[in-house]
């Protein structure tokens, strides 16, 4: 009879942890790549330069992106993106940003939030922030180590 009652027990855990991780699974986001994914929060794909390695999303929308090596894109501006970029997803916007600098006249300024909405991404440095057309992010970019590759 012990016997039974252990045996129930473990089938007992056992289902409960399939429920709990079936549920965890359907809140995972069904795509792998982190640009396909951008869209979804109403953002450009090209956000995010090429050279994600690989990306984590919480439910709470907490998130990182691991890319292969810290690198540079020329958008309107010089932008820099460390080898982690980290901070909170929702529609529309990302708060609590690291990882990702602007390079403005002669300064590197850390870019903290990005609003999009009808068209245009926001970035926010601080309590600055500056509005650019979305269409310049649509294409994903290729990563450069060296910022100054276009002019050697």
């Amino acid at each position: 009879m012990a016997s039974a009652c252990s045996s129930m027990a473990s089938i007992s855990i056992l289902l409960l942890s399939l429920a709990i991780l079936f549920e965890i699974s359907l809140s995972v986001p069904p795509t792998e790549d982190v640009h396909d994914l951008l869209p979804t929060y109403g953002f450009p794909r090209g956000l995010i330069p090429s050279s994600v390695k690989e990306y984590s999303l919480s439910e709470d929308g907490e998130f990182e992106v691991h890319m292969d090596h810290p690198c540079y894109v020329q958008f309107d501006d010089l932008v820099y993106y460390d080898k982690k970029i980290k901070g909170h997803l929702s529609h529309g916007s990302i708060v609590d940003l690291t990882g990702i600098q602007a390079k403005k006249l002669f300064l590197w300024v850390p870019v903290t939030g990005i609003d999009a909405a009808s068209g245009y991404v926001q970035f926010h440095v601080g309590a600055l922030s500056e509005t650019l057309p979305a269409e310049q992010f649509e294409n994903v970019h290729v990563c450069k180590s060296n910022p100054y590759a276009n002019y050697m």
